[in-house]
């Protein structure tokens, strides 16, 4: 057996202890201590030590990731104690990470795909989530909710995952408390979540992410990012939502390979053949995440649901308006800064055309439509008018600030971010003026 995958198997076997929670209660977090010093300071060198050790560990002469495995798996013990964390989550986070990482490893003995391996990863995350949130239940004889508990464990992995490509094997601790804090927050905002709903979120998010692979649209990275947003927003928002956020993405990705080795040779092509980063996907979607988290949180409160529903849509009509009016626009000579109106090379930022405006006006229109006709807060020709609007002010704060502070002061994603935003915040604006 591989060192790796024996060393996955043993943390597996440590992370499996979490499950003793409903027993052990206020001291759950005991035996992972009583690990964590066994690592840092008994268990030195042997059979046990190999098992457990990584490369690093050796030069140390102690077990430095099970102790820091072992340590974070307590504090998410102690928050159970502490702040009245569910019990299951805390499970649930610890297990997604432990057969995650075995999940991975016993991919890795047979095939070295990335994808394949991330693949791995996530269902080995998700079983582990869905059985430690299930044995939780029955130890405590509490109802068995199995979509929300697949949910959670969904989102869980995913988030899990997302978190081990970006980070190193080491960071594995950080990577245990953020999943578990976000599965809190995830528990906390989620209503009820039927077996069909549940069942058609996991097959449209599982589809995007291979079709986005086979396309090579996005990154690894970038493929659990969008995968994670779009079973976020078909949750929490709905199968329109979700609609909304593929017009972007499908969109977006055929503008980008459209015509790419003629972009490539003008040099206003997308790097890495177009395949979308982490970076790339939530400098364009972070508000609307935001936006779909604000609205689900609008049920606990007295804020109206409908302007989320607004400031979503917008933030996706300037996202697809600034790609289109980009990817399109930079097939055409003779752009202009947006500023000054002089003459500027392709691919300058802020440069624009004729062409590209009309692609972004296009690109605004088709979100606009989706929305109107499937979100239930944006109302008849009136609302995509709203949406349309904030599209089209998103795409031109995208091209000043090209024009002016991209490059020197903020990049490319920093810029998408902000159109996005000013597209939210324009037609939530109207909304709230108009309705």
């Amino acid at each position: 057996m591989q060192s790796t995958l024996r060393r996955a198997g043993g943390f597996a076997v440590v992370g499996t202890l979490a499950l003793a929670a409903p027993v052990l209660k206020a001291a759950t977090f005991a035996p992972f201590v009583a690990i964590a010093l066994l690592a840092a300071f008994v268990v030195t060198d042997g059979p046990l030590f190999e098992v457990f050790a990584r490369p690093g560990d050796h030069q140390d002469g102690r077990l430095n990731g099970l102790a820091g495995f072992a340590l974070a798996a307590a504090g998410l013990a102690i928050l159970v104690v502490a702040v009245d964390m569910p019990v299951s989550l805390f499970v649930a986070a610890v297990l997604v990470l432990s057969y995650g990482n075995l999940g991975k490893q016993c991919v890795a003995a047979v095939s070295d795909d990335p994808f394949l391996g991330t693949s791995g990863f996530v269902v080995g995350g998700f079983l582990g989530g869905v059985l430690g949130q299930v044995g939780v239940a029955t130890a405590t004889m509490l109802p068995t909710a199995y979509p929300l508990f697949v949910f959670l464990a969904s989102a869980g992995a995913i988030v899990a995952a997302l978190f081990r490509e970006m980070l190193f094997e080491r960071d594995d601790p950080l990577v245990m408390l953020s999943t578990g804090l976000l599965l809190w927050s995830f528990d906390a905002l989620s209503g009820a979540i039927g077996t069909v709903e549940i069942a058609a979120a996991l097959a449209l998010t599982v589809a995007f992410g291979l079709v986005s692979y086979v396309l090579k649209a996005a990154s690894v990275s970038g493929m659990l990012s969008g995968v994670l947003l779009s079973l976020l927003v078909t949750v929490f928002g709905g199968f329109g939502w979700f609609a909304v956020l593929m017009s972007f993405f499908a969109i977006g990705a055929l503008s980008t390979k459209f015509r790419y080795d003629e972009k490539l040779d003008r040099g206003v092509a997308e790097d890495n053949d177009g395949a979308r980063g982490t970076r790339n996907v939530f400098g364009n979607a972070a508000v609307a995440l935001a936006s779909v988290i604000g609205f689900a949180a609008s049920a606990h409160t007295a804020v109206d649901g409908m302007l989320f529903q607004y400031a979503f849509a917008g933030s996706m009509a300037a996202a697809l308006s600034d790609t289109l009016s980009s990817e399109i626009g930079g097939l055409y000579d003779n752009p202009r800064l947006i500023t000054t109106l002089e003459r500027v090379d392709p691919g300058t930022d802020g440069g624009v055309t004729w062409q590209g405006e009309l692609a972004g006006l296009v690109g605004s229109a088709i979100v606009a439509a989706i929305a109107a006709f499937l979100l239930s807060g944006v109302t008849g020709l009136l609302g995509g008018a709203v949406v349309l609007l904030g599209g089209l002010a998103g795409m031109t704060v995208d091209s000043f600030l090209g024009a002016t502070v991209e490059g020197a002061r903020i990049g490319n994603e920093a810029v998408n971010f902000s159109a996005t935003l000013v597209g939210a915040a324009i037609s939530t604006g109207a909304a709230f003026v108009l309705f």
